[in-house]
């Protein structure tokens, strides 16, 4: 079979047109996909460490709103043992009446210091210097355990006990407790 001269150019022309499409399918429309393909992958690499930390995040989120309840219930008796209004007019005369039924008849006590709760927010540290001037050696021991139980959320920082000259069988004490309270 012979093919005369038009049909060559055609045939010819039709191979050109061929590898051109050819060309322009592999250079112009798969190269720039392969190069999309690969930025596409290395943002994928690089948002993975991102996406595992926000995972543990929404995790870690979901652990404290679940442990939240419980939370919130102790947070409200906490604010259920504190008492309203201004410490120093309900502490003192709470203290007083403490030790007096303790069979400590003198306590006078002092605001010494006042600072913001650093792991409780909205409440804040009360101390205070309790002076004890007369008292016998085991009912301030006595006294004292009974304080703690009585009151959850005082703490005994410091205890001083001096011996009283006149008397050798009482003791002078200076007790420093802290207490927390709502801001």
């Amino acid at each position: 079979m012979k093919l005369n001269k038009t049909e060559t150019q055609r045939l010819a022309l039709g191979g050109l047109l061929g590898v051109g499409l050819l060309y322009v399918y592999f250079y112009m429309l798969l190269g720039p996909l392969a190069a999309t393909e690969k930025r596409v992958h290395a943002a994928m690499a690089e948002t993975a460490p991102k996406i595992a930390e926000a995972k543990a995040q929404v995790d870690k989120t979901q652990s404290i709103e679940a442990k939240a309840p419980a939370a919130q219930k102790t947070l409200n008796r906490i604010k259920a043992l504190i008492p309203d209004g201004a410490p120093v007019a309900w502490f003192p005369p709470r203290v007083q009446e403490f030790f007096k039924r303790q069979g400590i008849e003198k306590a006078t006590t002092r605001l010494s210091n006042e600072i913001a709760e650093k792991e409780i927010p909205g409440f804040r540290k009360i101390t205070w210097a309790i002076d004890l001037p007369q008292v016998g050696f085991l009912t301030l021991g006595h006294a004292l355990t009974e304080l703690e139980n009585e009151e959850p959320l005082l703490e005994i920082v410091n205890l001083q006990i001096e011996a009283v000259k006149e008397n050798p069988e009482l003791s002078h004490a200076i007790l420093t407790v802290a207490t927390t309270l709502r801001q």
